[in-house]
């Protein structure tokens, strides 16, 4: 029996039995309301606050008929009784006497009810995830049917009812048909194993490699109940700055735990693959791709691996990036060092990921045309199991850049997208920064690889080239801190990745809504003014960061906070290098009379970006070279310009601080001053963005600050030599 961590605190999570679970909601009743702290996530299920709806419930659920002992229909059984507890205010039974209206769950193989109910045309439709609710009549008694073809899309089905009984939608006439659109939806951890977190900001790794395999974690398990919740299906587990030893027997039994506690949940455990391991590990003398000793070390790895994990998904890795190793130290190419690892684990099922994010130890012309250059000539040469991993930009998570030429430049080569949730270039813990519509504007960019309509999205899910595998990644922003993300809107961007993963076709706005409702309240008031501040928050990060096109402005090492003057040893790593100011203009000549990075767009794109008169002014001075002087759409002058988007975003954060303080009392007090807090924080970053910012470029520029913006509160002297942060774990910055 696995010993439970000691001193941790009591998980929101279900117990397991009948008895467990009467006395968990008798008790519930009579205990005096908690206060909140953002552990539970959107997972609170608070009762109702609805009369109507509360009585619409009632009627339509008074028991639960949940048939089969399997691990996952455990896991939603569980979850309906601790859900339906807590929405409708009362225990609901998990069987069913004749004529009460019943909430039914299975599958046709689990399920006789199911079976009977003749669905089955309608659920091979939807694959082995999707999953259908329908309000039914059989037997002369109104059922509530949940139904798909495996138990994880029942448990998936579970969550989404549980989700419209939380935002108190209407059930009356429930008609849902839905299946993920994509097949892998990964969330990445960028996880040491000595539980450092690069690029994470809340905390420490949730793994404790030194406690498993014998103590797991009860956070374990509430994070595989938050996954499973919003559709994801696979955890890498480990930096993509590899450590061999991961994969050595040790830990090898520590990932096997880890995966027990995730498979009830439909999530498989994937790992980085470090490219010399079989000299850090197998003493071999070289790990050059084609050698036949270096794919044996590599296969026989494999084997043991699934030994260990029998379900385990596959490998990530970062080869020849960042001075990673990689094949082209044996003077081989990326599709050889993947087409290796695809050997060894196809015969298992499993996978290789290999990242797109790679640049030369040398400064190039142009830093943003490596990943195309290197990738698009390698296209059809990989393997059927291998897909290529690309950051939705071709920089580097930027607050804003255009999509990838890589994405519809693949044709034969299934792609993942790469999303950064942890926000390394955008605020990091302190920054609203709501994500959905940042990663919309890639999703529902149009490539023109096929003419209109061909969208990333539809790059991503195989309908535009007909990709067998499909699938979306993103960066985890989550860690061993109370609200697992380091504050509590940052939840928002776990939320938003998983919701888009499954379908990416979803508003922001939709998102939104459903997490405010879920998280905080359904109070009208709070859900309008909050949705209102979630919605602007990219755009207003954008403004005080980089406004039009700008990019890479921050830090050097931390990215926190604004250095538009640094330097970080190497030009293609310094904030000069991508501003390109002088005393003519600003902004990255990318256009035929420059780098050219533009051809590497569909005629249709690169047209749009390399002219002046139809490239937006989102994207201006990525593609552009533009003169102070000269006039935008605005008709502003671009210094006048440039300033008054800088005024924007600081505007904007301010008035998130006046809007957010309105709202007092709405809900519990803990999580209210916790992100008022950071709202305080970020409109004080905001304008320490805009000053210095301001100041550095008027030293090219050689124009006033136009009238009626606030003058800098310090001198450029003053920001060159502010040191931050203090705490790289917990930025933040006394002197602005």
């Amino acid at each position: 029996m696995r010993r439970r961590s000691s001193g941790a605190r009591a998980p929101l999570r279900p117990p397991r039995g009948r008895v467990a679970l009467l006395a968990l909601f008798l008790l519930a009743a009579a205990a005096p309301a908690r206060a909140e702290d953002g552990h539970s996530l959107w997972l609170r299920y608070p009762r109702v606050s609805d009369a109507a709806r509360l009585r619409e419930y009632r009627s339509a659920i008074a028991c639960v008929r949940l048939e089969g002992q399997a691990p996952t229909l455990r896991a939603a059984r569980e979850e309906l009784s601790l859900g339906l507890g807590g929405l409708l205010g009362r225990v609901v039974p998990l069987a069913c006497p004749a004529g009460a209206p019943a909430l039914v769950a299975g599958t046709p193989a689990s399920s006789a009810l199911v079976a009977s109910l003749g669905l089955g045309a309608d659920l091979r439709a939807l694959g082995d995830e999707g999953f259908l609710i329908r309000m039914v009549v059989t037997g002369g008694r109104r059922a509530l049917v949940i139904a798909a073809n495996r138990d994880v899309g029942v448990l998936y089905g579970v969550f989404d009812l549980l989700r419209r009984l939380q935002t108190q939608s209407s059930i009356a006439n429930l008609r849902v048909a839905s299946a993920p659109r994509l097949r892998l939806r990964l969330l990445d951890h960028w996880d040491n194993l000595d539980r450092t977190v690069e690029r994470g900001y809340a905390g420490s790794s949730l793994w404790d490699w030194a406690a498993l395999p014998g103590t797991l974690s009860p956070r374990y398990r509430d994070y595989a109940r938050a996954n499973a919740s919003i559709g994801i299906n696979g955890a890498v587990l480990t930096n993509v700055n590899a450590n061999a030893t991961v994969l050595t027997p040790a830990y090898l039994a520590k990932v096997a735990a880890l995966a027990g506690v995730f498979r009830p949940y439909g999530i498989q455990v994937y790992l980085t693959a470090r490219f010399s391991a079989p000299i850090e590990l197998g003493g071999m003398k070289t790990a050059d791709p084609l050698d036949p000793a270096v794919r044996a070390w590599w296969k026989a790895k494999a084997d043991e691996i699934y030994r260990y994990v029998p379900d385990f998904g596959g490998f990530l890795v970062k080869a020849n990036s960042e001075g990673q190793p990689g094949p082209q130290d044996y003077h081989r190419s990326h599709a050889d060092g993947a087409n290796m690892l695809a050997d060894a684990v196809a015969p298992h099922g499993g996978i290789v990921m290999w990242r797109a994010f790679v640049y030369s130890a040398g400064v190039p012309t142009d830093r943003i045309r490596q990943a195309y250059d290197e990738f698009h000539p390698l296209d059809g040469a990989f393997r059927p199991n291998v897909m290529v991993q690309v950051k939705n930009g071709p920089l580097d998570f930027q607050p804003r850049e255009p999509f990838s030429p890589l994405f519809g430049g693949m044709p034969k080569t299934p792609l993942v997208m790469e999303l950064q949730v942890t926000k390394e270039y955008l605020g990091q813990r302190n920054s609203l920064a709501f994500l959905a519509p940042m990663w919309k504007e890639v999703l529902d960019a149009d490539t023109y690889a096929r003419g209109p309509g061909s969208t990333v999205a539809r790059v991503l899910d195989g309908t535009l080239h007909g990709y067998a595998r499909t699938g979306i990644a993103g960066v985890a922003n989550i860690g061993d801190d109370t609200t697992w993300c380091g504050s509590d809107f940052n939840q928002a961007n776990w939320y938003a990745f998983g919701r888009l993963a499954w379908n990416p076709g979803l508003t922001s706005v939709q998102i939104a809504d459903e997490w405010i409702r879920m998280t905080f309240t359904n109070d009208p008031s709070f859900l309008e003014a909050v949705e209102a501040m979630m919605m602007g928050s990219r755009e207003e990060a954008v403004n005080y960061m980089t406004p039009l096109g700008l990019a890479h402005q921050m830090a050097t090492g931390h990215h926190f906070g604004p250095a538009p003057w640094a330097w970080a040893g190497r030009a293609d790593w310094s904030p000069p290098y991508f501003a390109r100011a002088d005393t003519l203009g600003i902004g990255f000549d990318r256009t035929a009379s420059g780098s050219d990075a533009v051809a590497q767009y569909f005629p249709p794109v690169a047209a749009r970006f390399a002219s002046r008169d139809s490239i937006p002014d989102a994207f201006l001075l990525f593609f552009h070279h533009v003169g102070w002087h000269e006039r935008l759409r605005s008709g502003r002058t671009l210094w006048d310009e440039l300033v008054r988007r800088y005024d924007a975003g600081v505007a904007t954060a301010r008035a998130n601080v006046r809007i957010w303080e309105g709202l007092r009392g709405k809900i519990d007090t803990v999580r209210f001053d916790r992100a008022s807090a950071n709202l305080t924080a970020e409109a004080a970053e905001a304008r320490w963005w805009r000053d210095a910012s301001i100041l550095y470029f008027q030293t090219f520029s050689r124009m006033p600050i136009p009238m009626g913006h606030e003058r800098p509160a310090h001198t450029l002297d003053y920001y060159e030599t502010l040191r931050c942060p203090a705490n790289p774990r917990r930025p933040s910055c006394d002197g602005i």
